[in-house]
């Protein structure tokens, strides 16, 4: 009985619903052109799975925190040239370094996976045409 209360109780952290704050749909649109910065480079942080859909995860860049993501949103934010390192939190913390480069686009696939209460995140460095279409998918969350 204990094992089936357990395995609902993650089912349901795992299909439903949550929310964010949502970027301006203009900028969502400014965004999509997929038009770097020349002197900055634009990183992406996107989850276009509706898996984990009740989670929001926790996005930082460089310990700074950024925003938070939902099913099908997105974070977008322009750095400095040089190294970073991007986290994302759920029931897990996650890291990836990157090496941002100016005039360059940089896409970061926020996998969700399934976790032991809550769902866990993967931070996976795609390239541009898989993460083009990723953020197509998706929509723009409030990024500071």
């Amino acid at each position: 009985m204990k094992k089936l209360i357990a395995v609902s109780l993650i089912a349901a952290s795992l299909v439903g619903c949550a929310s964010v704050p949502m970027g301006d749909p203009k900028q969502d649109a400014a965004l999509k052109t997929f038009t770097a910065p020349k002197d900055k480079a634009g990183v992406f942080i996107y989850r276009n799975e509706s898996m984990g859909a009740a989670v929001k995860m926790d996005v930082s860049v460089d310990g700074q925190p950024i925003g938070q993501t939902v099913a099908k949103t997105y974070l977008y934010k322009e750095l400095a040239p040089g190294k970073h390192t991007i986290s994302s939190k759920a029931e897990n913390t996650d890291t990836i370094e990157i090496d941002a480069k100016p005039g360059v686009l940089t896409f970061i696939w926020q996998e969700v996976k399934m976790g032991v209460m809550f769902a866990r995140t993967k931070l996976n460095l795609v390239t541009e045409e898989v993460g083009k279409k990723g953020v197509e998918e998706t929509k723009l969350a409030e990024t500071k």
